[in-house]
């Protein structure tokens, strides 16, 4: 009994983490990371990806803007040149997404991606970009709903950061639903303890490790390091695809909001 009313506690905890008043980011701050990828057994800084935060005010509301940038260094720009956008804008209140953007540039595949999220209705508006070899593009649109909570994946990393993780034991986990190229994909969160890092500019940090869980085709898995304090600034990610594994680490962490 002891143990089912702890569970339950903690299932009560992550559903109210986005309600909650004192948020681990605010606009201003700016993440850089180096991208590394595994390439005859060791391991190659091939990109920077960057993540800012920054407020929008709109005529009925106030959202904060989340727009990640990854881009090859300039000297492997030949192999395989990425230049990739992802925008994500949410209530400030909820942290549930209005609006998401995606432009991807990588090599000569050109794309494009937005969804307008209607909160009330569950459903999104859909607008795909896409170029033809010889230049043209052709443009989809396509009305499609989405299920409770299911979030891109820009804004799902904000929400996981804002879950009450200072209150999870080993072994507790939490499920999202990822929204990718109009499909969603359940990913499971799974904590694993705590582990002393690196963490760039901050310095040596002690984290929160949490396990990705996913049954999708592409990421086979996945292990994610967020700073123990107020911040929970995301430092580290390990992660293996079908072609192979990578890394993600900070570089440098400014404008935090604790």
């Amino acid at each position: 009994m002891k143990k089912m009313i702890g569970l339950l506690i903690v299932t009560c905890l992550f559903q109210v983490a986005a309600q909650a008043q004192n948020l681990p980011f605010k606009d201003g701050e700016k993440l850089v990371f180096t991208a590394s990828y595994k390439m005859s057994g060791f391991l190659t800084d091939l990109a920077q990806v960057s993540m800012e935060t920054s407020q929008v005010k709109t005529s009925s509301n106030t959202l904060l803007h989340f727009k990640c940038n990854a881009n090859t260094f300039r000297k492997y720009d030949f192999f395989f040149k990425i230049r990739d956008v992802y925008e994500s804008y949410v209530s400030k209140s909820s942290l549930l997404p209005a609006l998401y953007k995606r432009d991807i540039n990588e090599g000569s595949y050109k794309k494009k991606m937005k969804y307008v999220y209607n909160q009330r209705t569950k459903t999104i508006k859909s607008e795909q970009v896409k170029r033809r070899g010889d230049g043209t593009d052709w443009v989809v649109n396509e009305d499609f709903k989405f299920s409770n909570g299911a979030m891109d994946v820009i804004s799902t990393l904000y929400n996981v950061r804002n879950l009450p993780i200072e209150n999870a034991r080993v072994g507790d986990s939490k499920v999202f639903k990822i929204i990718f190229d109009k499909e969603e994909t359940p990913i499971t969160l799974k904590y694993i303890g705590k582990e002393t890092i690196d963490a760039g500019n901050l310095g040596q940090k002690e984290c929160h490790k949490l396990q990705i869980i996913t049954n999708g085709d592409f990421l086979k898995a996945a292990t994610l390091w967020m700073t123990a304090d107020a911040n929970k600034v995301p430092v580290k990610a390990e992660f293996t695809i079908p072609i192979g594994s990578g890394m993600l680490q900070l570089d440098s962490a400014s404008g935090l909001a604790n």
